[in-house]
């Protein structure tokens, strides 16, 4: 097997690597998916990625109907409204691999493709907004984890994305046990992403502080127990699977930088599916729970829904 034609669906910070590697390879059809504004944008601007203006292709969901790879890198939130545009691109022979953060997009993808089609993955890479581009070092990004659920492992699609991804020069990695790598990079998420976003400062808190070590610690009791109530081993994995890409102090991950620009979050897919799966199995998730409404609280207060200036013009305090 040969992959020669390439859809992206989701051009931000992970789509941006995907960018970056396979728009200098010759001989792929690759293009991004995009509609209405969104498509306009892109053809007039490009992307602006490292500081350089990439222009892919942009092909509408028909213009992508079975193609060989469909990569899609989506905000979680923006994964059910897309649903009919995966539909229509992935043909009966596209491989699907998603490289969105949580554990459960595949599920989600599943209900529209063939779940044989689906390639399971992750990514792993420390990239950061500056202006309206995306920023990474490519020499630290640890790439991509992927893998098949069952043997074979070394299946013919599997070596085929694993050589594709390489001449591209984006860095992969195939392992045989997918699931539990995609429960420990989760694992980083809940424990790293989620506390430093709540008191908004980099990622040296967790060593400073050992308030920000006991919160990380419950988040992380919490899955941990949840996903040995699955099945999911999460040390069967390489050790390599629980360190993220190197990261500075002052780093902030994608929960506080979305918080930093005004955007929504993706808390949805962290504490909030860890809620919903302790609910489901008789788990409690205090941490989980509490995280979850600060963070949805953090958006409102972007959102404006506290801004009380004015509204009364005499100051009560109380004591």
């Amino acid at each position: 097997m040969e992959i020669k034609s390439v859809a992206l669906l989701g051009a931000g910070a992970v789509g941006s690597y995907i960018i970056w590697g396979l728009s200098r390879l010759e001989n792929i059809n690759f293009g991004v998916v995009a509609e209405g504004s969104r498509a306009e944008r892109l053809q007039r601007e490009g992307c602006l990625i490292n500081n350089d203006i990439y222009r892919p292709q942009v092909w509408t969901p028909q213009e992508a109907q079975g193609v060989d790879l469909l990569i899609v890198a989506l905000k979680y939130g923006a994964l059910p409204e897309a649903l009919p545009s995966i539909r229509t691109i992935a043909g009966s022979n596209t491989v699907v691999m998603s490289l969105m953060n949580g554990v459960d997009s595949e599920d989600i993808i599943a209900q529209v493709v063939a779940r044989k089609q689906l390639l399971y993955s992750l990514i792993k890479i420390a990239s950061h907004h500056e202006g309206r581009g995306v920023c990474f070092n490519p020499e630290s990004t640890m790439g991509i984890v992927f893998g098949e659920v069952e043997p074979p492992f070394d299946s013919e699609r599997a070596l085929a994305v694993e050589k594709l991804m390489q001449k591209a020069a984006i860095h992969i990695r195939r392992t045989d046990c997918i699931k539990e790598e995609m429960w420990a990079k989760f694992r980083l998420n809940v424990c790293n992403n989620l506390p430093q976003a709540v008191i908004g400062v980099g990622l040296g808190c967790y060593k400073d502080s050992s308030h920000m070590q006991a919160i990380s610690q419950g988040l992380r009791q919490e899955l941990e127990a949840i996903a040995a109530a699955k099945g999911i081993d999460i040390d069967k994995c390489a050790k390599s699977s629980n360190h993220g890409s190197a990261a500075a102090p002052y780093t902030r991950f994608s929960t506080l930088q979305d918080l930093d620009a005004g955007r929504h979050t993706e808390i949805d897919m962290f504490s909030g599916a860890l809620m919903k799966m302790g609910q489901e199995l008789g788990i409690p998730t205090p941490f989980n729970a509490y995280t979850y409404h600060i963070i949805k609280a953090l958006e409102e207060k972007n959102d404006g829904l506290f801004d009380y200036t004015g509204k009364n013009e005499e100051s009560i305090c109380a004591n």
